[in-house]
Order: structure tokens, then sequence, then C-alpha cells
């Protein structure tokens, strides 16, 4: 008995003929192995979204190519060793404008815990962190070639202290210390010890197109990253340690604003050498502890923007 020949309801005409924007596939999850010269490979557990625009002539996309042409690709990658995160995005949206004849866009978009190794500040004991790593890839049409726009980014958990908290809990300590002691001792005390305020888990977020011929590595994005906020933090923590994040935090307080601007001066003086259109978002969010709300701040902007920023400021990077 021969196979049945299905109807093929997806090419039928619509009966709202309306283009739609995005259609496709959310939470594919993958296993994922990127080998790596004389260093361990790394392993990710990926989950992609990948989607294609719907013409108004169509009632559907074919939706199984979608994670079709995720696993194709994904295949492809460990058989020929490493492709970067963004450029295996860029591979799949390649696919998918193979497979859908009618979709004039695509795009995909990657997520996945990554561990990376550190050392606990005194101790220097090693210890295993957790950040996110992302990647997105934007194709479309133009004529009989496919133009495609990917970018790079990792999230990164570390930690800040509030300065205006701060400064209130100085200058009453400087009114009590008053009390008993004259200024100049005062004023040597006040120097001399770190002040308490409130803290914040800060969540720092840094996305950059990859433009043709640059590679953008993702260790790099996590050390500007934790580099922005009052502290980076670490999974394992002796006493010593405990102390010198604490005490270093609170020499070091930042707003959420802080951490967004230090991010990007820090971008423009490792980035620069890339073109001025590429597109760069940096965020930060603190997770508030005397509030139930959080605190939250973004840049979206390329990189000729930034430059002339931080060049106006600075007069050079």
């Amino acid at each position: 008995m021969g196979l049945v020949c299905f109807p093929d309801t997806q090419d039928n005409i619509p009966s709202i003929p309306v283009h739609l924007t995005r259609v496709g596939v959310t939470g594919v999850k993958k296993l994922l192995k990127i080998e790596r010269d004389e260093k361990r490979p790394i392993i990710l557990l990926p989950t992609f979204d990948a989607f294609v625009d719907l013409p108004s002539t169509q009632r559907g996309i074919h939706m199984s190519r979608n994670p079709e042409a995720i696993s194709e690709v994904l295949e492809e990658t460990v058989e020929n060793s490493a492709l970067e995160v963004e450029s295996l995005c860029a591979e799949i949206v390649n696919s998918l404008l193979k497979k859908h004849k009618y979709a004039k866009r695509a795009e995909v978009s990657m997520k996945s815990d990554y561990m990376f190794i550190k050392k606990s500040p005194v101790t220097q004991h090693k210890t295993q962190e957790m950040s996110k790593l992302m990647a997105d890839a934007i194709g479309y049409r133009d004529g009989d070639k496919v133009v495609i726009r990917k970018m790079v980014g990792a999230e990164v958990v570390g930690m800040t202290v509030c300065p205006c908290a701060q400064e209130s809990v100085k200058e009453s300590s400087k009114q009590e210390l008053l009390e008993f002691l004259d200024e100049e001792t005062t004023q040597k005390v006040l120097d001399a010890v770190s002040f308490s305020s409130h803290n914040q888990r800060g969540r720092g977020m840094v996305m950059i197109e990859v433009p043709h011929d640059h590679t953008i590595r993702a260790e790099d994005l996590i050390r500007i990253i934790e580099d922005s906020m009052s502290s980076s933090v670490c999974e394992l923590l002796k006493r010593p340690d405990e102390n010198a994040i604490v005490v270093q935090a609170h020499k070091n307080p930042m707003f959420v604003e802080d951490c967004v601007r230090n991010m990007v001066q820090k971008i423009v003086h490792e980035y620069s050498h890339l073109p001025d259109d590429t597109m760069v978002t940096v965020r930060q969010v603190n997770e508030e502890s005397i509030h139930r709300h959080n605190a939250f701040a973004e840049k979206v902007a390329t990189m000729g923007e930034l430059k002339y920023e931080i060049e106006g400021i600075n007069g050079n990077i």
C-alpha cells in the first residue's frame, strides 16, 4: 500500500488576507557541543525561537520546517566542528529562507545557560559561575541575495550598592561622631570606614551586532558586565572572600544608570574598531532589596553614536 498524500492546507488563501510579521516556533531545546582548539569543549543546552514572515496570500507556514532547520544546522555543526553561536543562528536563518520560499524575512534567537570558571577574590578557590549566553540573527531577501545581521550577547548577575542611601547613613553617622569627636578626627573616621547601604542583585546585559569578518567573545562581554557593577559575585566564598566583596562593593556604590554608562564606556574602549553602524544594546536591571519594584536602565545605539558621546566627554577614547 502506497503512502497517503495528505492535503497541504497551509498553501490555501486565507479568509482574512493580512500579512503576519512573525510566525514560527518557540522553546526548541537542543544539545550543542562546541569544540575549541586546546581547550575543553563548551557544552550548551540552548533554547531556540525561529520565525519567518507570512504573506497575506498564504494561510499558514509549514511549521515543521522551522525545528527541522534548527536540527539540520546543529547536526552539520557537530560534524564540521565549531561555529560561533551567532553564526549558527545565521545558518539557521539561511536554511529557513531556503525552506520557506514565500518568506521575505527570517529571525532566529538562542539563549542558553553558560558556565565559566573564576576564582574567589582572596582564597582563590575555583568556582563554577553561571551566566546567560544569547545570540540573534535576522535575514531578509534583497533581490537574489540573502542579507543577514547577527548579534551575540551575555547576561551576568552582580552586586550593586545604592549611593543615595549610603550618603544618608554617612551623614547621620557624622552627626553622631561629632557629639564626642572633633571635626578633624571625625573626618579621619569617615575616610577610613565603609558605610552601610541597601544592596541589589544586578543583572547586566550586553548585546552587540557582529559584523562580517569580526569576532566577539562571550567571555569578554561577561568581564565587561561584571566590572561595571559595584562588585562581581561568587558562588563559593570563604569568610575572607565575603569580607573583600562586601568592602569592595560599598567602596564602589552604583546607581542602575551608572552600571549602564560604565558598560557603554568599556564597550567603546574595547570595540571601537567595529563599524559605526554596529548596533549595541546595554541593559541593567537591579532587583531591589528595600522596595517591591526593580530599577531599570538601558542604552540602544550604534557604535558610532556611542563613540561620539564618549569622545565628547573624554576628548578621545
